[in-house]
């Protein structure tokens, strides 16, 4: 089940070798890949790619979107350079010229003009364009983040179809209103994943058991309020990440303090005082960049397994996470007029940042300066993806209070008969994490 000249080298991962054993034998329709943050699902996706293109049947892979589309095209020709792979996008998206000029790499908005393709790759929303065609094998990526009515116009496509994804982070969204179809089994945004498991309870599911991104510090509490029924282990050691500041502080700020005990437990809470605050929290977010600035000012530096030289961390090896897009804009005005020195450091939504990996991240809580607990802002996939995209160190910021809002919140979201509940629990997942960061804060 391989494609001409391509010749598969044993995956160094002995969970991911089962994984495409088992492919080649599979008998079932489909088989579902659980996988926690940074567990390789890339890897996973690209190497079984090869592994089941045939010429003149080429393998379909699903993503979810353009940049995960282009950068697992990019992935395929590193992996095999004699691998043709076709690019099926939009003709409202342009394709980076990187791709477009890659040899063996061919771009198309027709799935009909890529017939010498051996893997085609495309998000899901343009493969749901695709009629008429038939193929033996699809791969989907972050399946969990794949809507139920996506699957359901192209799973007809294709004889089987293997699902990878990671079941702790956001569900699919839409920006219709969806209560009518709430707990009826044709819920349109229902997570494909989900479905195919609920209707297909015989389908060989598997799990990826170690984050190669998540350092020892965070992956104890990451699997304990997010993964509750998965066990997962870091796949490296606390001497192989470290995380150290080259420069002294003059004057040590709550800044300093959040930052150096970051660098030296992986994680920090930086408290300010508490206040109930428009969605714009002009001082919590003056705080996040302040913190950014002083992991530069202070010349942070990391080593890892990648890089066991020490590695001076740029504005680039930064994210900052928040909850909703008007904080990411107005954090991206902020850094552009008062923070030159965090030109190239990534803002942006929990939604946008899922995926996503650095070596710092900087959390503004979704719960922060809030007067309740939402739906939206007890969503334990939202906290999830904030607190796990980080190498070395995550540093969380929020207003004093939010235990109490959790303590008082009235739990007054409707149960709809038939839809099972959310595990895990979003208010149980807040607690969780709040519990551990009692032990790592910083008052301002």
């Amino acid at each position: 089940m391989t494609c001409p000249n391509h010749q598969q080298e044993p995956s160094a991962d002995p969970a991911t070798r089962t994984i495409l054993d088992q492919l080649a034998t599979l008998t079932h329709h489909g088989m579902v890949v659980d996988a926690p943050p940074g567990a390789g699902k890339t890897t996973l996706v690209a190497e079984a790619a090869c592994a089941l293109a045939h010429p003149g049947a080429p393998c379909a892979v699903f993503t979810q979107t353009n940049a995960q589309a282009d950068e697992l095209v990019r992935r395929l020709t590193r992996l095999d350079p004699h691998l043709s792979v076709a690019r099926l996008a939009s003709s409202q998206y342009a394709v980076p010229d990187s791709l477009l000029t890659r040899p063996r790499v061919q771009v198309s908005t027709r799935v009909q003009n890529l017939t010498t393709a051996h893997v085609i790759v495309g998000t899901a929303m343009k493969w749901a364009t695709v009629t008429d065609r038939h193929w033996p094998w699809a791969i989907v990526d972050e399946a969990y983040q794949m809507r139920s009515s996506t699957l359901l116009r192209t799973a007809g496509h294709f004889d089987q179809i293997l699902f990878v994804g990671d079941p702790g982070q956001l569900d699919p969204f839409s920006q219709t209103d969806t209560s009518d179809w709430r707990g009826l089994p044709h819920h349109p945004v229902t997570s494909a994943a989900a479905v195919v498991l609920d209707h297909n309870p015989d389908l060989p599911v598997h799990s990826l058991p170690v984050s190669w991104r998540l350092p020892p510090s965070a992956v104890p509490l990451i699997s304990k309020a997010f993964y509750p029924s998965t066990t997962f282990r870091a796949g490296t050691t606390q001497a192989q990440r470290t995380l150290a500041l080259t420069i002294r502080a003059i004057k040590r700020t709550p800044l300093d303090e959040a930052i150096e005990h970051a660098a030296h437990t992986g994680w920090a809470l930086l408290e300010l005082p508490a206040r109930y605050t428009h969605r714009i929290d002009l001082e919590a977010l003056h705080t996040v960049l302040g913190l950014a600035e002083r992991l530069l000012l202070r010349g942070a530096t990391t080593t890892c397994e990648r890089d066991p030289e020490s590695k001076t961390l740029t504005a680039a090896d930064i994210a900052i996470g928040t909850a909703h897009s008007l904080q990411a804009e107005h954090l991206r005005s902020l850094q552009a007029q008062h923070y030159p020195r965090l030109h190239g450091i990534t803002i942006d939504t929990a939604n946008r940042l899922q995926g996503h990996e650095c070596a710092v991240t900087l959390v503004l809580h979704p719960l922060s300066g809030r007067m309740d607990a939402s739906a939206f802002h007890l969503e334990a996939g939202r906290l999830c993806v904030l607190t796990s995209r980080h190498r070395h160190a995550c540093i969380v910021v929020a207003r004093a209070g939010i235990t109490d809002i959790l303590d008082t919140h009235p739990g007054d979201e409707p149960v709809d008969l038939g839809t099972p509940p959310k595990s895990p629990d979003g208010w149980e997942a807040n607690h969780i994490v709040l519990e551990h960061l009692a032990d790592h804060t910083i008052r301002s």
